[in-house]
């Protein structure tokens, strides 16, 4: 059974620093894309960032320059480091992997069949 379970998450003030990590148990194939979704209050789950099994990446424009996605094989793990945050960052960030080989062009849920339950991130202004 494929499980994702995120960390970190919290309140920070616009232009601070925040770092969410994402534990990855029971995925067993070697091709996968996996990265991070977000969902603002009254808005729908958009694709921040996402990385692929050969560390491929793929930014969403409002965040290009500010946040990193990394992951660590050997642990089974994505790290989202978000830099330079602003109040439209606020919302639920969710992991999410695919079987994909490559991570679709405009990755949408459907897509991915395993989620992590979420963290939250809010940032005041």
């Amino acid at each position: 059974q494929v499980q994702l379970v995120e960390s970190g998450g919290g309140s920070m003030q616009a232009g601070g620093t925040l770092r969410l990590s994402c534990g990855i148990t029971g995925y067993k194939y070697p091709n996968y894309c996996a990265g991070w979704f977000r969902q603002a209050p009254g808005k729908e789950r958009e694709g921040v960032t996402f990385i692929d099994s050969d560390s491929s990446t793929d930014y969403v424009n409002s965040v290009k320059g500010r946040f990193t996605i990394s992951q660590d094989k050997g642990k089974n793990s994505l790290t989202l480091q978000m830099n330079s945050l602003k109040p439209e960052d606020t919302g639920m960030y969710y992991c999410a992997l695919t079987p994909l080989p490559r991570c679709p062009t405009s990755p949408t849920q459907i897509q991915f069949p395993w989620w992590g339950q979420g963290t939250q991130v809010t940032v005041s202004a």
